[in-house]
């Protein structure tokens, strides 16, 4: 069975919050009814597998079908064209210390609160689908009704410290809410400007460090299956050491050439060295050639 989230800590759309963990729910529980639109005499069903957790109370719908009407609603429910529910909630206190308030809110938060119903409704958002009662008055903060929680004094209140804020931003203690907010955009843009401009540094970086590992495995200093170390080794110790790391590597030395320099080879005869070899062995070291030869047929080679 699907469950629904029947509230939570969230700001509502009246400026306000009502506290998960300040809910009584045991009343309700003894008679989970389930009502269309928070109409008392509509009852369609029930409310079963009520969990409370730290800031969500959660449950699941069952339809009576006892009615025509809760017949329809199950189907609409079962196929989603109606899956919200609101809660008809007394409150019993509220409070406007700032350890109970978020960004934006403009009314006390209801800290302590009795769920009395739950109901489906067709639009959850609407300013109606919240029901509250205080001091057994049933009211609905419909845009433009009268609100009866405490609203905060947002001059006052602590939490927005304007005057300390004004000051870590450079301004003097008598800047207006406007003057900070426009400081506060001016250090977001400057701050975005400067990460731009550490990608692009970043990115002509990596770019340098690239092309100077290319280089070397062009230049024989390194293979190519060395390349992605030694651009790693680059972004950890930077360019110009990168560069005199790859500059102090000697090129590497071919087989002929290592002949030529010892003077002697491992091949015993012309036909052990490849066709390859044999080539520049040929024009680089003749006299190794010579020897090789004459070890092959018996004859001095004349080149």
């Amino acid at each position: 069975m699907r469950r629904v989230r029947l509230t939570n800590d969230s700001l509502n759309s009246y400026g306000s919050r009502i506290l998960t963990k300040g809910m009584d729910v045991s009343q309700y529980q003894r008679n989970p009814v389930l009502l269309y639109m928070h109409h008392r005499g509509q009852v369609i069903g029930k409310v079963t597998n009520i969990e409370v957790t730290d800031n969500e109370i959660t449950g699941e719908l069952e339809f009576d079908e006892a009615t025509e009407q809760s017949r329809i609603l199950k189907l609409q429910y079962e196929f989603g064209s109606i899956r919200m529910v609101s809660v008809g909630v007394d409150i019993i206190e509220t409070s406007n210390d700032p350890q109970h308030l978020v960004p934006g809110q403009t009314y006390e938060t209801i800290t302590r609160s009795k769920l009395v119903e739950v109901s489906l409704v067709d639009i959850g958002a609407n300013d109606d689908a919240i029901v509250l009662t205080k001091g057994g008055k049933a009211i609905t903060l419909a845009q433009g009704g009268e609100n009866p929680l405490p609203m905060l004094n947002t001059t006052n209140t602590p939490r927005m410290e304007l005057k300390a804020l004004a000051l870590q931003l450079g301004l003097p203690e008598t800047a207006t809410e406007s003057e900070v907010l426009a400081k506060i955009g001016e250090l977001m843009t400057a701050a975005k400007t400067l990460e731009d401009s550490r990608k692009e540094v970043e990115t002509l970086r990596l770019a340098a460090i690239t092309s100077a590992v290319d280089n070397a495995v062009k230049e024989k200093r390194l293979t190519a299956d060395r390349k992605a170390d030694f651009i790693n080794l680059g972004k950890q110790v930077g360019i110009e050491t990168l560069n005199k790391t790859l500059s102090a590597m000697n090129p590497a030395v071919k087989p002929t050439g290592m002949i030529s320099l010892t003077g002697e080879s491992s091949y015993k005869k012309i036909s052990e060295v490849p066709a390859e070899e044999l080539v520049q062995m040929r024009d680089n070291d003749p006299e190794q050639y010579k020897r090789l030869y004459k070890a092959e047929y018996g004859i001095e080679c004349q080149l």
